[in-house]
């Protein structure tokens, strides 16, 4: 062992190839943890490119981190997205090469569960950080087939027949990913509602530690940035990331703005998607107020967007394990109208009676938006976990693993 452990992180992406919350925090904690000399960290992700073979591994290396890329053939069956032998042995065999300290586990959807068993036939420690519902629904998120949250909590298996395509397959998939789940040395959890919720549908119970999730805190300029935009252009702003699903409450958003009486407010509309089709073809021109859509931004140019906006719509109709933008929106003093929805409520700043109930619908939220448009919104940044206090946290979390 070296002077510092050599942690494995593996999750589907990882810079430069990089998407989605989870992502971020993967990325972010490593650069952390190797900033303050914790750690050494390489990576393992998958990659899909016609003119390498099959499983082939080629590496690159950003921000002082080599990734290792498997690379994904067409053609895949169903239960290779959860179980790969052949990237457990590709991982074996990078476990071999690099003989890392310790294993990390992101997200392994494609992947498959194979990577802890290759974690346990190498002798070696690992550490399963859950960042949804993958390891309990096959479908990821707990949401059915007809785009609502399917709200079971403990999650039974026999009570899933009407979502999955196979059900004697999802049992399977159910039955082996908990048992693979137990692997792990510890499994961490962005929120107690997350840990209670996978805990009590039987996901490795007692294994679990919440983790809170870090998120980019400020710079220096963002404040001038903010006020700077507020000077140009007294409106208040409202923004929103989630995009154009059900899920994620945007036809409640769109009818609850089009009840607005009054159009001297901006609203600001993120493209998350990589070829900026999210919004395409939507038409905002029956909606009082300004709009305008803007594409997906990176860490970097996270305070450009938020010293645009006053008002963070967060109409999640799921129970999400986390809410990254709440706690992004609360550190630089953002006001936030959110749902009751599952671990986004955890922050400390949240009060139960303004928390809009999944399914409410626009005449909840349109009270909220006109209160908004008539108060007072200046509030003081909120105290939120930074990477650098995440990964302080995982650095104390892993110190008994690695004989620390």
């Amino acid at each position: 062992m070296t002077d510092v452990p050599h942690i494995l992180l593996v999750n589907v992406f990882f810079a430069p190839f990089s998407y989605g919350g989870a992502t971020v925090v993967a990325e972010e904690v490593a650069r952390a943890l190797q900033r303050r000399g914790a750690a050494r960290v390489s990576a393992v992700s998958l990659v899909a490119r016609s003119e390498l073979a099959p499983y082939a591994v080629i590496r690159s290396h950003v921000d002082g981190i080599d990734n290792y890329l498997i690379n994904m053939p067409q053609g895949r069956s169903k239960r290779s997205f959860w179980d790969n032998p052949d990237v457990e042995k590709a991982l074996a065999s990078l476990i071999e090469l690099l003989k890392p300290d310790l294993l990390h586990a992101h997200c392994v959807q494609e992947l498959g569960i194979g990577v802890l068993r290759a974690a346990d036939d190498a002798g070696i420690p690992a550490v399963l950080s859950v960042h949804d519902f993958w390891w309990i629904c096959e479908r990821q998120f707990m949401v059915r087939i007809d785009d609502v949250y399917c709200g079971q909590n403990p999650v039974r298996i026999d009570a899933c027949k009407g979502c999955v395509d196979n059900f004697e397959q999802a049992r399977q998939r159910f039955s082996e990913l908990s048992k693979a789940a137990q692997l792990a040395d510890v499994i961490t959890y962005p929120s107690r509602f997350a840990l209670d919720l996978c805990e009590a549908s039987g996901l490795a119970p007692g294994s679990g530690v919440v983790w809170e999730n870090g998120v980019s805190m400020p710079g220096p300029g963002f404040a001038r940035k903010q006020a700077a935009r507020r000077a140009r252009d007294t409106r208040l702003s409202f923004g929103f990331i989630g995009g154009p699903s059900q899920i994620k409450g945007w036809p409640i958003i769109r009818a609850a703005f089009k009840k607005l009486d009054r159009s001297d407010f901006t609203v600001t509309l993120v493209d998350g998607s990589r070829d900026g089709s999210w919004w395409r073809g939507h038409d905002f021109s029956d909606l009082p107020g300004d709009w305008r859509v803007v594409p997906r931004f990176e860490q970097d140019g996270i305070d450009d967007f938020y010293a645009q906006i006053d008002v963070l719509l967060f109409m999640s109709q799921w129970k999400e394990t986390f809410g990254l933008s709440i706690r992004e929106a609360l550190a630089r003093g953002i006001h936030v109208i959110q749902t009751d929805s599952g671990g986004t409520t955890e922050h400390g700043a949240a009060e139960p009676a303004k928390l809009i109930p999944i399914g409410a619908g626009a005449d909840a939220l349109l009270p909220r938006l006109e209160a908004a448009l008539s108060g007072d919104l200046t509030q003081e940044p909120r105290q939120v976990t930074s990477f650098e206090d995440q990964a302080a946290a995982f650095e104390a979390l892993i110190a008994p693993l690695v004989g620390r």
